[in-house]
């Protein structure tokens, strides 16, 4: 043996260990079966892996009761997670008037959520005092930090002043807490929340757009949420369904926002807002009917593109122009626009106002050192672009 093997061989073991704690950290509670199908550890290695983990306290082993799953028909099944006791991560969703905020233990289980509105014009200043005011109500008596993240509107990076915005929020919540700050946009966010919660749990490609003022959407692909150069991945709302259509707030013209978008239904209505959009359309009043029919088919030719660049398992549609009619559309025009063997309905989003949090929670998950904060573990970073 080699004076360097012993070396190489622990940089390995550390590896596995890593693979085994993002997987936990990502998707909660698994059995050794399934920890075995997605790390592609061997059932040796694995066991090896866990042991060791278990015996730091990293790991503990629960029942599928007790981690809210199903117990599978035969012997009992024990899950491993992440020992819950180790930490606590922040979930921090700064919308136009409302910030949200959730937190979890290490085992991404939430121990509590709360929301707090303002207005439009509030500074961010403020906005950061009433998120930490709630961070604080939140987790008193509760253990260490290991991470925040944090969802915001729009773009990031794009231009000076984007960039200075996060740069200050991520400099006032990490000297503020004295930990990580992760920071991404809180419509990506929500595709990430109902990946690992929502209804696209289970899947690990997932598109996933939201109607709403404005329309949005994420992609994850292979588990890892898309953000593209400069953080522009997932513009759904920016596709364009009709090159003759009327300009968008982007600056081209017939994009999926200028149909399918609040204002857009509500003003091809001819209501003076979605409610009033939503009981014409109950009503079967012929110019409602054809602005959801339209959002839909829009929709749908737009998923249909992205489905045809990034071949997801799932599709997940949110925000509140995402009624059943709608959705039916959508499918309609999926159906003719994709080929018959990459044919997907249109789920319906699964979790509420609080995805954005929730979403930020899954993304401390996703970008924190994987073993900081665990016993034995010394912790390097992965790079996820």
């Amino acid at each position: 043996m080699s004076e360097t093997e012993p070396g190489v061989l622990a940089r390995v073991r550390l590896g596995h260990e890593e693979r085994v704690v993002a997987l936990l950290r990502e998707r909660g509670a698994l059995s050794r079966a399934e920890l075995g199908a997605l790390s592609g550890l061997s059932r040796s290695t694995l066991s090896d892996i866990a042991g060791a983990l278990v015996a730091r306290g990293a790991v503990v082993v629960t029942t599928p009761e007790s981690a809210g799953r199903k117990r599978p028909p035969g012997r009992p099944a024990e899950l491993l997670t992440l020992n819950p006791d180790t930490g606590q991560a922040i979930g921090l969703d700064f919308g136009h008037r409302r910030v949200h905020v959730a937190v979890a233990n290490a085992a991404q289980e939430v121990i509590g959520t709360a929301a707090l509105g303002y207005a439009r014009t509030t500074s961010w200043q403020r906005r950061l005092e009433i998120a930490c005011g709630l961070v604080d109500s939140l987790r008193t008596g509760l253990g260490p930090l290991h991470g925040i993240g944090v969802g915001v509107t729009g773009p990031l990076g794009r231009t000076a002043e984007q960039t200075r915005r996060v740069t200050a929020l991520t400099d006032a919540l990490g000297e503020r807490f004295g930990v990580p700050v992760a920071v991404d946009n809180n419509t990506r966010l929500a595709a990430l929340a109902e990946m690992v919660r929502g209804a696209g749990k289970g899947f690990s490609d997932v598109v996933y757009a939201r109607l709403s003022e404005g329309v949005g959407g994420g992609i994850v692909v292979s588990g890892r949420l898309l953000r593209g150069a400069g953080g522009g991945a997932g513009e759904i709302g920016h596709i364009p369904v009709d090159p003759a259509g009327a300009p968008c707030s982007c600056g081209g013209r017939g994009c999926l926002e200028t149909v399918a978008s609040v204002p857009a239904v509500v003003s091809a209505a001819g209501a003076a807002d979605l409610p009033g959009a939503l009981e014409a359309l109950e009503a079967g009043e012929a110019s409602a009917v054809a602005a959801f029919d339209r959002a839909g088919r829009a929709l749908g030719f737009a998923l249909a593109s992205v489905c045809n660049t990034v071949s997801p398992a799932r599709i997940v549609v949110g925000g509140e122009v995402a009624v059943p009619r709608v959705l039916a559309a959508a499918e309609a025009a999926l159906a003719v626009h994709l080929p018959p063997a990459q044919r997907l309905p249109a789920h319906p989003a699964a979790l509420g106002d609080e995805v954005g949090a929730l979403g930020a929670l899954a993304l401390v998950a996703h970008d924190s050192p994987l073993l900081i904060g665990y016993p034995g573990g010394t912790g390097r970073g992965e790079d996820e672009s």
